[in-house]
């Protein structure tokens, strides 16, 4: 007969054992990820712990020891290691559940994530007092002229230092950490019982710019989300941009800054969260413009590190930063104005003068690249715009004027063509921003604004027959008598180099900055649109006029009303708001569309055919400026903050607790 060994029946029920052990865990386990997975909100402090617990239950060697309750550190805002513990717990988090989290929220309310608890938490330091105090003196109903004070000399924590007693100023490590970790309040930080916050009329024009971009924003979303930018009337994405049809996001990135500004937090979060997921240029073998790249990439991430201080944006704007630096490998320094982010193979525009680089885009770097060293420790940055800019110093200029071409082998000037508009413009502001990003302190960037300014002033800056300033065109010597709708900025350069220093140019710069905003005005309301042409001529049969088709569209640009911003603060003259927001109803009227905003192809028609573009800059620029000509002083003040040509705003050294400079330097980048 058959026996069942001892060592037989102990194998048979082992074997039972093991499959209902192996059921229970399966079931546990499910339970557990799938409580992960399907919650409605993924990221609550709550949720988190009580999925923890779950994970202890299995065994005390899964997971790591829980996160701090909220009522167990009353002063957990103040402590950056429960900040930095809770950021590294969310990336994590992220990290595993991917692509689940891609799409943007749905609309409707959620309960607050960490981005919405730390910014409510976060402190920001009291702003420093936005103008000098001095009389303001009445001149044909204009305020006087103010100055912009130069912050105190030295590192931020000295400057900082200033408004406190002896021995109270946050010396110590733990305290310029929290420093680190403040955040500008979202919103813009103002003063909200300043009159202008309380004034009626200006909150209900601030709400319908603000309207203005959540219609711009949520069909961008709904139609090209992750794509450069929308097609309004085709509701589909733009790939014709000068982007192309790479997944950049252009306009996230470059209309981030606005929602936060305007305090739109849940479409901010939104945007955030792409940018963490989704921005890289590792993949991109495209050839990028090296100066739009850096204006609205660099630009407007370094603009959102400046505001949160969130390490992401240092991360993506120094990754983007070490893409362009192989456009620099030229003999003189200056770069090419394309490059492959794959290859780092770069190159010229073959229209641009015989292989030239243009001013306005080897010219407009100096701001974000030192800025950038700045944050990260790097000199690399600072050292290939300084580069360019000593050889712009040492060349010898023709009448004391900047041609637009320069040659970047030979170092020599391409065809004798001058502009404060398209070509030229905004080197022309980065000298002045440049000095005044750096606390008044880079000398030499005043002094060759005004050195340029005054050669302008004399050879290209005229009166019209019927008393309109503009500023035109020089072609070998012989003025066009055209000025273009990108040089409308230059009132508020001409107006802001006269705010910032009282010299001999002071009251010619201010005269000539409200003339040509003025005459950039007159553009505007001498077409039925109430909308400025590309550019306009001057001559005894005309003014302030388009002539030819090509110059008669408008494409949502922001120059004029960045004048009418920059006028406003620094003379308080109503007119600026009036003329503003008459802009606004002009572009209700003739530019909004059902799914976003588009331009005009002729602003002269009573009813103009649209382009079927929302440009990017339409909700980093004009939208931004519209909304701060509404708002109070003391929202992004001009003495703590410098816009750059993309009106992304960086902090002023010395003067601004966010410049977030990096405490000790680092090594070199590889990158070059």
């Amino acid at each position: 007969m058959y026996r069942i060994s001892p060592i037989g029946r102990k194998s048979n029920f082992h074997s039972r054992e093991k499959c209902l052990i192996g059921l229970v865990l399966v079931t546990l386990c499910f339970l557990c990820f799938g409580g992960i997975f399907l919650l409605p909100d993924n990221f609550g402090s709550d949720r988190v712990l009580r999925v923890y617990k779950h994970f202890r239950k299995a065994g005390p060697e899964i997971f790591i020891p829980a996160p701090p309750l909220a009522a167990h550190a009353p002063h957990r805002s103040e402590d950056p290691h429960f900040i930095g513990d809770r950021q590294r717990l969310e990336q994590k988090i992220r990290a595993e559940l991917g692509d689940m989290l891609d799409e943007p929220p749905a609309a409707g309310g959620r309960e607050p994530g960490p981005f919405q608890v730390l910014a409510q938490q976060a402190q920001a330091p009291a702003p420093v007092a936005a103008l000098a105090d001095q009389p303001m003196d009445q001149d044909e109903g204009h305020a006087a002229i103010p100055v912009l004070a130069a912050p105190v000399q030295g590192d931020n924590a000295a400057s900082q230092a200033s408004s406190h007693p002896q021995g109270s100023a946050p010396h110590n490590q733990q305290q310029q950490q929290q420093a680190q970790q403040s955040q500008l309040p979202m919103g813009g930080g103002g003063n909200e019982q300043a009159p202008d916050t309380l004034d009626a009329t200006l909150e209900e024009r601030r709400q319908k710019v603000k309207e203005m971009m959540e219609h711009a924003w949520h069909n961008y979303k709904l139609y090209a989300w992750g794509k450069n930018e929308l097609r309004p009337l085709s509701q589909r994405p733009h790939s014709a941009s000068i982007f192309g049809s790479y997944d950049l996001g252009a306009t996230i990135v470059d209309g981030l800054d606005t929602l936060y500004i305007m305090g739109l937090e849940k479409e901010y979060r939104e945007g955030r969260d792409w940018i963490e997921r989704k921005f890289s240029l590792d993949n991109i073998s495209a050839e990028l413009s090296v100066f739009e790249t850096n204006i609205r990439f660099v630009g407007g991430m370094l603009t959102l590190y400046a505001f949160t201080g969130d390490p992401l944006y240092k991360e993506k704007a120094q990754h983007v930063a070490d893409k362009l630096l192989p456009a620099f490998q030229t003999p003189t320094g200056i770069p090419y104005a394309l490059v492959n982010t794959k290859t780092g193979v770069a190159k010229n525009y073959g229209w641009a003068s015989g292989g030239s680089s243009i001013l306005s885009e080897f010219g407009t770097l100096h701001l974000e690249f030192a800025y950038l060293s700045d944050i990260t420790g790097n000199p690399l940055y600072r050292e290939r715009v300084q580069t360019i800019r000593q050889v712009l110093k040492e060349i010898e200029k023709p009448k004391g004027l900047y041609p637009n071409f320069l040659n970047p082998k030979t170092g020599k000037w391409g065809q004798l063509h001058m502009s404060l508009g398209a070509l030229g413009d905004s080197y022309y502001e980065y000298l002045l921003k440049a000095w005044l990003q750096s606390g008044q302190t880079d000398e030499e960037a005043r002094e060759m604004y005004d050195e340029a300014m005054l050669a302008i002033l004399d050879k290209m800056v005229r009166t019209s027959p019927g008393g309109l300033t503009y500023v035109s065109d020089l072609k070998f010597d012989r003025l066009e008598h055209k000025m273009d709708h990108l040089a409308c900025f230059s009132g508020g350069l001409f107006a802001l180099g006269a705010a910032t220093r009282q010299n001999d140019y002071t009251d010619k710069y201010m005269e000539v900055g409200k003339g040509i905003t003025n005459t950039c005005h007159e553009s505007y309301i001498r077409a039925p649109t109430q909308l400025g042409p590309e550019a306009f001529r001057f001559s005894e049969a005309v003014e302030a006029r388009a002539l030819r088709s090509q110059e008669k569209y408008y494409i949502l640009r922001p120059e004029t009303f960045e004048s009418y911003f920059v006028l406003w603060r620094l003379t308080h003259d109503q007119k600026y708001r009036d003329w503003g927001w008459e802009a606004v109803l002009a572009l209700e009227k003739h530019c909004r569309t059902a799914h976003g905003y588009c331009g005009l192809r002729n602003v002269y028609q009573q009813e103009p055919q649209k382009d079927d573009v929302q440009q990017s800059f339409f909700l980093a620029e004009t939208l931004k400026y519209l909304y701060l000509l509404f708002s109070d002083d003391s929202v992004l003040p001009l003495d703590e903050w410098v816009f750059n040509t993309e009106a992304h705003p960086l902090p002023i050294k010395g003067a601004n607790a966010y410049y977030r400079q990096a405490p000790v330097a680092l090594p070199v980048s590889n990158a070059s």
